[in-house]
């Protein structure tokens, strides 16, 4: 999120199994994650939510603090992925959960979006010309329980998530490819294929909560990206990235910036790294600190919650502590 989100031809860590399977083949050993908890808000959360911000995910806790604040964007997000990875293949278990909410002043309705999945993720690659080409993939078998709704009576006093949510299980699988050239900056091509042939989550009803309906399926898509990586002295490395989201569709987007991204890591000694970026149309920025077994993570990014003909920028912060070995 500090290198402006884009990540598919970058990643190089157990996070490679969620962004890019074939990053696995990057890996020269072993990671094991025991402990990565990642926690994100905007910066109206504070404001909105005050110390009941962990409490967002009930719609009518939600509902009572944005009325007070109408107009005023609500955000808020954590997840966690232990994981367990070797170079070309890896384990983990997912989970997040998300929340957006608004008391809109033009319409006069709530709008309460609401996401939570918990998934089981394996991957594996396959190195091809002494790993100039990788190629990789990755199958998730999610419990999703969500919320979309934007039409909610701002009066209400019984929202219940029992009888707003869609929960229910499926299986996706992704697939991914960089093409590295074994010459000078590394210049890098890459691609990941995203929940090939649409997944749905109609297998079962909800492992947590038996709805009457299920969540909307994810349709596919595809993500491409270039890096270069230039060394800049005896201990100081970067990489440049650009990255370009859903390709599938790009015919249908009015507001090509939403689906772009970029970014730059300065990365000294292997422990300090300075990243920058763009996130859509927005500026990002971020820090980490990366010591023995701990790893220490901040950024702050723009997220565009607008429209092409009103672009609407909702800053957010997002912390991150791992401990791996």
């Amino acid at each position: 999120l500090g290198m402006g989100g884009a990540a598919v031809a970058v990643v190089n860590d157990e996070t490679g199994l969620l962004v890019n399977p074939a990053a696995l083949g990057k890996l020269r050993d072993y990671y094991i994650t025991l402990f990565d908890p990642e926690g994100a808000v905007n910066e109206s959360a504070e404001k909105i939510a005050g110390t009941q911000i962990f409490q967002m995910s009930n719609p009518q806790k939600a509902l009572d603090k944005c009325r007070l604040n109408p107009g005023k964007h609500l955000h808020t997000r954590g997840q966690a992925f232990p994981s367990i990875v070797v170079p070309n293949f890896g384990i983990g278990g997912f989970g997040r959960s998300e929340v957006n909410a608004e008391l809109n002043t033009v319409t006069n309705k709530f709008i309460y979006d609401y996401t939570s999945d918990y998934a089981l993720v394996f991957g594996f690659n396959l190195r091809l010309f002494n790993g100039i080409i990788k190629i990789g993939g990755s199958a998730r078998a999610t419990n999703r329980t969500e919320i979309h709704r934007d039409d909610l009576d701002p009066t209400s006093t019984t929202l219940s998530d029992k009888t707003l949510a869609s929960s229910g299980f499926g299986v996706a699988s992704d697939g991914g490819l960089i093409i590295a050239a074994p010459i000078a900056w590394l210049p890098t091509l890459a691609g990941v294929y995203r929940d090939i042939g649409r997944t749905t989550y109609s297998l079962r009803e909800g492992m947590f909560m038996d709805t009457t309906t299920r969540p909307n399926s994810t349709p596919e898509s595809v993500d491409v990206a270039l890096s270069v990586s230039p060394i800049l002295g005896k201990r100081v490395r970067s990489v440049w990235t650009v990255e370009y989201r859903d390709v599938l569709t790009a015919g249908d987007e009015t507001d090509f910036q939403r689906r772009t991204h970029g970014g730059v890591e300065i990365g000294i000694a292997d422990a300090f790294f300075v990243r920058g970026g763009m996130n859509q149309r927005y500026w990002t920025a971020g820090l980490e600190l990366a010591i023995v077994n701990y790893q220490f993570q901040a950024a702050s990014y723009g997220e565009e919650i607008g429209d092409a003909l009103i672009p609407r920028e909702d800053r957010r912060y997002v912390v991150k502590f791992a401990f791996r070995f």
